[in-house]
């Protein structure tokens, strides 16, 4: 078994908090000359202000648009806001600064996660490069927002490495965190579920009864509980029943319709004079499939295809707003394991380039990004 303690994790980890301050001190030097505030950019903009007012005033709050779509708060999974509070109970932060310090601890464990899953898998120099490309992908600041990107990826990559290493009990208890955390969680669960399966076929037949037998089924049974719990709440409060929560979403113009709803978004693009842009979006999209294609041909197992291969679905194929999407493939961390056994047979200073100057567009690109639009 390797060891996974802090000694052999803390190359990847001091790699993830290198590039996130330098996406952080970038942030700020723009800041300056902009005259914009990173610590409002970062806790107090767009989905955080959200979670915040959530850890302050609890459920119940909503925006009807002119168009008469509501935005109700309970389209947001309620983890990071009860972290939020906790954390600004103890400390006496504002709910926005508690968030942060939130996503910056759920940020390492989540580069912990990718480390050990990576480290099992491929070994550690790949486990490394693996968490160092996560870090420097272009929509990377998001990592350090009080969003529940970090959270949730935390969650999902140490849910994973427990289903990896047999640890049933674990990874249902860790699926059902995620579920609580954003609606991707579902990914989670089918994850367990899958690898559950397979196990069973391959002779874990006893569930109950046996060495590990109760572990893998009370896994099996505690994987879907967050999501379903705060789903089922959601339809009590709205009346909706079981489909309270996707009438929640649809308020937030966001649902699941196979792409199409993206797919005429590029094609929008691509015959106006944003053509660049339009077939920037996508290439963007090949290669994600591209990527996905390549975990399929180095036989990742099952359990990672099945959540990657389900949060990038969820990514690409739903309506609402197309900006979202770079952010939304930020927990698909198996996508960037081939390259990261790929830049393992480099020479360490050629790896080291390459790596340092994406870090450096992603910390360029975030500040810009931050500045302007924003992730919604």
């Amino acid at each position: 078994m390797k060891d996974l303690g802090l000694r052999r994790a803390a190359p990847a980890l001091a790699v993830f908090a290198a590039v996130r301050l330098l996406g952080l001190t970038v942030l700020g030097a723009w800041g300056a000359a902009a005259g914009s505030s990173p610590h409002t950019l970062l806790s107090a903009r767009w989905d955080s202000l959200w979670y915040a007012r959530i850890a302050a005033e609890g459920y119940g709050y909503e925006v009807v648009l002119p168009n008469g779509h509501v935005h109700s708060n309970l389209a947001f999974f309620p983890l990071l806001p009860w972290l939020e509070r906790l954390v600004a109970a103890v400390t006496g932060l504002s709910y926005g600064s508690a968030g942060l310090v939130v996503s910056a601890v759920a940020g390492l464990a989540a580069a912990w996660g990718i480390f050990a899953v990576a480290d099992l898998l491929h070994g550690r120099r790949a486990g490394v490069l693996a968490v160092a490309a996560w870090a420097a992908l272009p929509v990377g600041i998001v990592q350090s927002m009080a969003y529940s990107e970090s959270l949730f990826t935390a969650l999902a990559a140490w849910a994973l490495y427990g289903v990896l290493r047999g640890r049933w009990l674990t990874a249902g208890l860790l699926a059902a965190g995620a579920g609580l955390t954003r609606p991707v969680g579902a990914a989670v669960v089918a994850a367990v579920w899958v690898a559950a399966v397979l196990a069973w076929r391959r002779g874990e037949r006893s569930w109950w009864k046996g060495p590990g037998g109760g572990a893998l089924a009370a896994g099996v049974l505690l994987a879907p509980m967050g999501a379903a719990a705060y789903v089922l709440w959601v339809g009590a409060r709205t009346g909706g029943g079981l489909l309270g929560y996707l009438d929640v979403q649809a308020g937030w113009g966001n649902g699941f319709d196979g792409g199409w709803a993206f797919g005429r978004f590029i094609g929008a693009k691509l015959a106006s004079p944003a053509f660049a842009a339009g077939a920037g979006l996508l290439l963007g999209v090949a290669l994600v499939l591209w990527l996905y294609w390549l975990c399929v041909r180095q036989r990742q197992p099952a359990a990672l295809l099945v959540y990657c291969g389900i949060v990038v679905a969820l990514a690409l194929c739903a309506s609402g707003y197309f900006g979202s999407k770079p952010r939304l493939l930020l927990p698909a961390f198996p996508l960037l394991l081939p390259a990261a056994v790929a830049m393992a047979r480099w020479r360490t200073r050629r790896a080291a380039l390459v790596l340092g100057a994406a870090a450096l567009v992603s910390a360029l690109y975030g500040a810009f990004w931050l500045n302007g639009s924003g992730p919604p």
